[in-house]
């Protein structure tokens, strides 16, 4: 997609979607209902998407056709007039964040030009990510956590234990967080969304340097296309745990099974990319209600212009 599509009313337009989708989720935040939480996200970011004039197609969803109804894999959305472009999104990053009214919950979505983001199959992925400002291959998903550490902590020109690494709190993680913590490094475990925590590394605000870890797939070509506005760097591997889930990526087209994508594989043209928060956190505020009106803050970014855009909208209820 040309600098040209991407244009101003686009960017806005991306904005607008995100909001919808984080004020609907944000009447539900702690009401410990995550299934109705994502539906009313869900709900609200199609609504919005269908009022634009883009001939869009979901390409990293809820789901494929038979698990989910709306916003899954292949589906049409918008006017179907307009530009082609591949949609990325999730209405609700962070479902259990929002149902227990926890930090860092988002609505997200990116958007490039058809053909141009990896189909990714709902599976896990193997995943390391960091912000800009770093020689081209500083991280390396083949090297160890501990390697990587040094790697960027010689490149920053700091030691290994100023360096903060950002690692879902997982069982399956141990290994990675020994290999960090043997080197110094300092590990920050968050419960969920890793969205959020991949987009941590392009703020130095946050404190974040690394993410190291295990997600969704689905997760990585959304947290990719965050750090292709900023010039960041990510790294994945599709990991696949039975025959079904080979079969997934076999329909998207991926014969490659132990490839090793860049950011530039996952998302091969521009991208927009746009995330507002829902519940409050370390990249975005979330929604509040406040004295007859809805605030909320949004992260929107342009990797064809390299800008990087906070929006913060007051409206009336």
């Amino acid at each position: 997609m040309s600098s040209e599509v991407l244009d101003r009313g686009l960017v806005l337009d991306a904005v607008r979607v995100c909001e919808a989708a984080a004020i609907a989720a944000w009447k539900l935040v702690g009401h410990g209902d995550e299934k109705a939480a994502d539906q009313a996200a869900v709900d609200a970011m199609r609504n919005a998407l269908n009022d634009l004039e883009i001939d869009g197609e979901i390409v990293i969803g809820e789901g494929e056709r038979d698990e989910a109804p709306m916003l899954y894999i292949g589906e049409k959305v918008g006017s179907g007039k307009g530009p082609k472009i591949d949609i990325a999104l999730d209405p609700l990053e962070g479902t259990t964040l929002t149902a227990k009214a926890m930090a860092n919950a988002l609505a997200v979505m990116a958007w490039a030009p058809k053909g141009t983001m990896l189909n990714a199959p709902d599976t896990y992925m193997d995943k390391i990510g960091c912000g800009p400002g770093y020689p081209a291959g500083v991280i390396d998903l083949d090297k160890t956590p501990a390697e990587n550490v040094q790697s960027l902590a010689k490149a920053k020109g700091v030691a290994p234990s100023e360096i903060t690494v950002c690692v879902l709190d997982r069982p399956r993680h141990a290994g990675i967080i020994d290999s960090l913590r043997s080197v110094g490094a300092r590990v920050h475990l968050i419960t969920d969304g890793d969205v959020a925590g991949v987009m941590n590394t392009a703020d130095p605000a946050t404190g974040i340097d690394l993410y190291v870890g295990q997600g969704g797939a689905p997760e990585g070509v959304l947290a990719c296309a965050a750090l292709k506005c900023v010039g960041g760097q990510f790294q994945g591997r599709l990991v696949f745990r039975n025959a079904d889930e080979r079969a997934r990526a076999a329909k998207w087209g991926i014969t490659d099974l132990d490839r090793k994508y860049d950011l530039h594989e996952m998302v091969r043209a521009d991208a927009i990319f746009a995330a507002t928060g829902v519940t409050d956190g370390a990249l975005l505020d979330g929604v509040k209600y406040a004295g007859g009106f809805v605030h909320t803050h949004t992260l929107v970014m342009n990797s064809a212009t390299q800008t990087v855009r906070e929006v913060r909208m007051k409206r009336p209820v």
